[in-house]
């Protein structure tokens, strides 16, 4: 007998979508490259004042001039809307181009359907500049919750993928995260401290005191200073990084190269594949935003639709602490370094 899983799908239903989705991420990848290839080979030129635009690269503005969409977003998201529109006619689709050509902001991912939540191009800053931090971002939901996670780099020959109960996996054949010999390191004991703390400047850039851009540059500096620097806020991370792609940094949170990531700001296509990922992976990952009391308030699970994501590397268990004790530890002295971030959700 099939086991059965939410939403009343069997495991061989599940495993079908799931070979489905890395194969549909693959092609969209592979439409991803094709559009760069053709502004480098100067083909399918523009004829506009610009004669070195590309017609695959050129972009419009959206909400501001680092919220930008290319053609290739919306060809690809297309792309991807067809064939799973094709192949499973009664599921849901939510992508981020149909959804931004929307006035509301309303959150539209409910339990009751099976839902895909897709980002064609997630880094499309990246993309334009031919910088390889970019990706297509596929996720499958039941009940709401991301079960099926699949992004695809396509320039960095990179595959993600992950299905509930069977692991995650990088390019279907290393299993996450890689660092597994002789196990899987639990968090360092000073962290944040030798960690590497992964955060993006996101769209919002209004410079106004206190608002969301201070305030993430004011935790930015918490984490990178020298311990007891900063009134005793330092964290003295080994380095930070910003990809320009919240899918990637939960991809390499997954894999292990990223200890900590911090955001305010993503919508569900930024992170859904990630979150399914992540926590296939074993990572820990709950709201970005401090409680009012960090060392006691409980640590609650992510809400997807929230905007604030705060994401631990899965971890092992040291001679004093379990793997989860380790993450939880880590989250506590993350939220006791970061700012209070202001981003609004109806619905979620």
């Amino acid at each position: 007998m099939s086991a059965s899983l939410p939403g009343g799908m069997t495991a061989e239903q599940l495993d079908e979508i799931y070979q489905f989705a890395i194969d549909l991420g693959k092609k969209a990848g592979q439409k991803l490259l094709d559009g760069m290839h053709s502004r480098i080979t100067g083909n399918d030129i523009l004829q506009t004042a610009d004669a070195n635009t590309s017609n695959n690269l050129a972009f419009t503005e959206k909400d501001n001039a680092v919220d930008i969409v290319t053609q290739v977003d919306e060809d690809v998201e297309r792309f991807i809307h067809t064939a799973i529109e094709t192949k499973y006619p009664t599921h849901k689709f939510i992508g981020e181009e149909t959804y931004s050509k929307s006035s509301a902001r309303d959150y539209l991912i409910t339990p009751d359907h099976p839902t895909w939540c897709v980002d064609p191009l997630d880094g499309t800053v990246n993309y334009t500049h031919l910088f390889p931090m970019f990706c297509v971002s596929i996720a499958f939901l039941l009940d709401g919750q991301p079960v099926i996670g699949v992004i695809n780099a396509p320039m960095l020959n990179q595959t993600f993928s992950s299905c509930v109960g069977r692991g995650a996996w990088l390019n279907e054949t290393t299993p996450l995260p890689l660092i597994r010999n002789p196990s899987i390191p639990p968090m360092p004991a000073n962290a944040p401290g030798k960690c590497v703390f992964s955060c993006e400047w996101g769209k919002d850039r209004r410079d106004s005191p206190g608002g969301n851009m201070h305030k993430k540059i004011d935790s930015f500096v918490n984490m990178a200073a020298e311990r007891g620097g900063r009134d005793g806020l330092g964290g003295m991370v080994h380095g930070v990084r910003s990809l320009g792609s919240a899918t990637l940094d939960l991809a390499y949170t997954a894999m292990g190269s990223v200890d900590i990531w911090w955001e305010g700001g993503c919508w569900e296509w930024d992170v859904a594949a990630g979150v399914a990922i992540l926590l296939e992976a074993g990572g820990l990952m709950t709201t970005a935003n401090p409680p009012e009391d960090p060392e006691t308030a409980p640590i609650e699970d992510v809400r997807l639709g929230s905007r604030l994501y705060l994401a631990i590397r899965p971890a092992g268990p040291s001679a004093t602490e379990t793997g989860r004790q380790s993450q939880e530890r880590a989250v506590r002295e993350v939220w006791k370094r970061v700012k209070q971030l202001d981003y609004i959700r109806p619905g979620a």
